[in-house]
């Protein structure tokens, strides 16, 4: 039998990831409201609209559904998300949500990997001389957690304290934490996305001294093996420019591009 090329692959991984990330396993733990396709997903602070397809929309009717997802959080007093998909139609799409006010954020590469097989890929390589890798959900380690990201980025991420201790508190997120010497130095979390054969892998902000030591790498292989425990096939992750790379150099394929689009109400 003749091996699947990567472009049967990448169909096949595409199609899943539609059929099974999309729609409302997106808002599997937050309250939602629905407006024809698109699910509203109500966050404390934020909106996020989320939908499978937008098919046979187009024109004033596509408007008129951006506009009411822009107002509907606007009068709370909130921003709201709508997350493209750079294979999505119609294709004009962007242009009529930056029409109706939101702006488009960095553009991701979605990459999907087999979790078996990325661990035998990274099979003794989920260790660092020198550092620690453990799971947690103690809360003083989301806020080390939090202090870390707050200095990789150079901005306040106190917020992840609570989001790390709401995600935990579901039963559908493993958070780990990489430590030197009792300092954290990176961390990056699993979501498993129940009801689905999906994990994503989010995280995994490195403190720029510990760069290039393989911490990035351990911590997939440590998260594709939990995965596999608990019997996820796939690994997903929205990975920038600079985890691109790297995650398609360790067996992930690129099946499409995620861009978000923002609209921030004025006040």
């Amino acid at each position: 039998m003749t091996e699947p090329t990567n472009t049967d692959r990448i169909a096949v991984l595409l199609a899943a990831y539609d059929e099974q990330l999309r729609g409302g396993s997106e808002a599997a733990d937050v309250p939602t409201s629905t407006d024809g396709p698109v699910i509203r997903v109500e966050y404390p602070s934020r909106g996020f609209v989320s939908y499978r397809s937008l098919e046979g929309l187009d024109g004033t009717e596509l408007d008129a559904l951006i506009a009411r997802q822009r107002d509907y959080f606007a009068a709370k007093g909130q921003p709201v998300e709508w997350k493209t998909r750079g294979h999505d139609l119609p294709a004009d799409l962007p242009e009529r949500l930056t029409a109706a006010g939101f702006v488009p954020e960095e553009r991701e590469t979605v990459v999907i990997a087999e979790s078996a097989e990325i661990v035998e890929r990274l099979a003794g390589r989920d260790a660092v001389p020198g550092v620690t890798i453990r799971r947690t959900g103690d809360k003083a380690d989301f806020e080390r957690i939090a202090a870390m990201e707050s200095a990789v980025w150079g901005k306040d991420w106190s917020w992840l304290t609570d989001d790390l201790v709401r995600r935990q508190a579901n039963g559908l997120t493993d958070v780990f934490v990489a430590e030197a010497d009792g300092e954290v130095v990176s961390a990056a979390w699993a979501v498993y996305k129940q009801g689905t054969d999906f994990t994503g892998l989010w995280g995994g902000s490195t403190l720029l001294e510990w760069r290039g030591k393989g911490i990035y790498k351990a911590l997939v292989a440590v998260r594709a093996a939990r995965a596999v425990e608990l019997g996820y096939r796939y690994l997903q992750v929205d990975a920038s420019d600079d985890s691109s790379p790297i995650l398609q150099r360790l067996g992930f394929l690129p099946v499409t591009t995620t861009t978000p689009y923002v609209h921030t109400p004025v006040g």
